[in-house]
């Protein structure tokens, strides 16, 4: 996958969380449950995963999985469902705005810390950029005051 697919990918999916979440908003109001709007992004998400999964990697995969230390992998499922908990909660609460840009830097922070704990170079100018991104959330923060 080239540099620009991979980008566009993200830019799509970066994109589509705010839609995601303006939905599941919805879907919390019409319900009346934070946990039923969850429930429908994650029933959605397994069945479609499932329904992919085993018609790409057939059901050895699955196997395979099982065999190993399976249940150190229900931990990024139950990450995910922090995440979009979070989001959903960011949007009824704080908005979008606030919510993404919330969301985005703790992601830069954490993965610079990822890059760090693995070894990875990250070079002075990435440093700024975090730097200018966290400084970017006070003022979107102080823009609600």
């Amino acid at each position: 996958m080239t540099l620009l697919v991979t980008l566009l990918l993200l830019v799509t999916a970066g994109s589509a969380l705010v839609l995601q979440n303006a939905l599941m908003l919805e879907a919390r109001t019409v319900s009346g449950s934070i946990w039923v709007a969850l429930w429908l992004n994650s029933a959605v998400g397994l069945v479609v995963l499932s329904v992919t999964a085993l018609a790409v990697d057939g059901p050895e995969a699955f196997a395979r999985l099982a065999s190993g230390r399976w249940w150190i992998f229900l931990v990024p499922g139950l990450l995910g469902t922090l995440f979009v908990f979070a989001s959903l909660t960011g949007y009824a609460q704080v908005g979008a705005t606030l919510t993404i840009s919330a969301l985005v830097a703790s992601q830069v922070v954490a993965g610079l810390g990822f890059d760090t704990l693995r070894g990875t170079s990250v070079a002075p100018l990435q440093i700024l950029g975090l730097v200018l991104l966290v400084v970017g959330v006070a003022l979107v923060i102080g823009a609600r005051s």
